[in-house]
């Protein structure tokens, strides 16, 4: 026990690190599957209501993009995606970068759950935007977004933990973050100790985000 407190105090500032690194990156891909995923989700809704041709190739576009990111293998996505992380970031190393990638999963993620959301709304909904006037932008602000709020917050609660699990595999761009912990100091140097506390770690924030978003949706969804 002593000498496991001793490694954990010697490694604490490291730990502390990959904690930020992780949060940095979390950030980031919330940032990214709300300003990106969620009006391409709302995009391919709203697509997806219109009947001529024009609109089905577009949506067919849109959603073959989606699905690539989506099943792409994510550790070969980082690889693949690094010329273009170099090209917009000019770097392909530190958590920034690792970043990048993770974005354009979280959009995808996102994007794919916010049409389903929108999808599940009563289209009695659209009806009475429709009667009253709505324009796309109060059809889709002030009644879509309304009805289907709980379920946009549960599903970016589901895009944030899948995100925590992604970020663990970014120390092959030097991203850091506390799988990296976990794998550097833990199970290469045989400090078991460290690996289990990192995985602890993990756990904790996996449930406190998980809690978090359920509780404000449950809470907005009595607000409704």
């Amino acid at each position: 026990m002593n000498d496991y407190l001793a490694q954990l105090s010697y490694y604490l500032p490291e730990l502390l690190k990959s904690l930020v690194e992780t949060g940095e990156m979390l950030l980031y891909s919330v940032f990214s599957a709300l300003l990106i995923g969620l009006p391409l989700g709302t995009f391919l809704y709203l697509v997806r209501r219109k009947k001529n041709i024009s609109s089905k190739v577009m949506m067919t576009l849109l959603n073959r993009l989606v699905d690539v990111i989506r099943s792409f293998p994510f550790l070969l996505l980082v690889i693949a995606l690094i010329p273009l992380t170099r090209a917009v970031l000019g770097t392909a190393f530190g958590t920034r970068a690792a970043a990048f990638p993770l974005g354009f999963v979280a959009a995808a993620l996102y994007a794919r759950l916010v049409e389903q959301v929108l999808l599940d709304v009563p289209e009695e909904v659209t009806d009475l935007a429709n009667a009253l006037g709505a324009d796309r932008r109060q059809l889709v602000i002030q009644f879509l977004y309304v009805e289907a709020r709980a379920g946009l917050v549960l599903t970016l609660t589901s895009v944030v933990v899948s995100m925590v699990s992604y970020s663990t595999v970014m120390g092959v761009v030097g991203g850091g973050g506390i799988g990296d912990f976990a794998m550097r100091y833990g199970y290469q140097r045989y400090e078991y100790g460290l690996m289990y506390t990192a995985i602890f770690i993990m756990i904790i924030v996996v449930s406190v985000i998980q809690i978090g978003g359920s509780r404000l949706a449950k809470y907005l969804d009595k607000k409704h």
